[in-house]
């Protein structure tokens, strides 16, 4: 039976750089760029539907590409501090890997809102238009991951694993040659392709504003909770890692607000005249 198992395991020779003329190029980073491209391309008709201009979108958009680059490594940082204690300068070397995806899409959503407040729109609605697309580059993201050989996690004998063969990967494969460790990037392209789904579904009709977005930090919130339990990080509290604890506060603070808004007053979406996410005149 355990033979049988062994045998199961996934094999692959991961491609942790691609040569492009002088220059070598990861396939992670391709594909975290074509993710992004087509979470934004998912997102235009939706911001159409509210009547909010291109250029407007275009506008935040290229703000939070370079939030979402910030705050990735700010977010890596913080949790990784003490990598960086000796040389807190190599904090700005970026290119030699280490990003964390919460923090990606706080300091992109954060790197949009001034952009929203000058042209007086509805932060709700346009998170809601966000969440499909978000769902959508984080899946792509992770067929870099799985392309690259990057976050593998705890030894397994689990069919879905992947067999450490020796082969160059992007993160330490901790079991001997021949056996298997948990690939949490492929558990997350899955979570995140079914949570794309229901989100598509859900948009369908019509909700309160926030819904979407809010379902979004719940669903993926949840997923990521469960799915540290098979990597290799070090707690940081309470025997959970740093983007466990995030992701729980996400979760609760997401369900919450989900409840409340439920509960509560309809949101002041229904203007007039205005159409949801609109801009307002001034």
């Amino acid at each position: 039976m355990e033979r049988r198992s062994v045998l199961s395991l996934l094999e692959f020779t991961p491609l942790v750089m691609i040569g492009i003329g002088p220059l070598q190029v990861s396939p992670h980073g391709i594909a975290t760029a074509v993710g992004f491209i087509a979470g934004a391309r998912l997102l235009l008709p939706a911001t159409r539907r509210q009547g909010v201009p291109d250029e407007i979108v275009y506008r935040m958009l290229y703000r939070s590409a370079f939030g979402a680059l910030v705050g990735a490594r700010v977010a890596y940082a913080v949790n990784h501090w003490s990598d960086y204690a000796d040389a807190p300068l190599t904090v700005f070397a970026i290119w030699e890997g280490g990003i964390s995806l919460f923090g990606g899409i706080a300091g992109g959503v954060v790197a949009a809102v001034p952009v929203m407040r000058a042209e007086r729109l509805c932060f709700w609605p346009l998170m809601d238009a966000a969440a499909p697309g978000l769902a959508l580059g984080i899946a792509i993201g992770r067929v870099g991951d799985l392309m690259v050989g990057d976050h593998l996690g705890r030894t397994t004998d689990f069919a879905l694993g992947f067999r450490c063969t020796g082969a160059g990967t992007a993160s330490r494969c901790a079991a001997p040659i021949g056996q298997g460790v948990h690939m949490p990037a492929l558990y997350d392209m899955v979570s995140a392709s079914t949570l794309l789904a229901a989100l598509l579904l859900l948009r369908r009709r019509s909700r309160r504003d926030g819904f979407l977005i809010l379902a979004f930090a719940a669903w993926y919130g949840t997923g990521r909770f469960i799915e540290d339990f098979f990597r290799i990080d070090d707690p940081v509290a309470f025997g959970l890692s740093g983007s466990q604890l995030t992701a729980l506060t996400l979760v609760v603070a997401a369900a919450g607000w989900l409840v409340v808004r439920r509960v509560g007053p309809q949101a002041e979406m229904h203007q007039e005249g205005v159409a949801p996410g609109a801009p307002i005149d001034r």
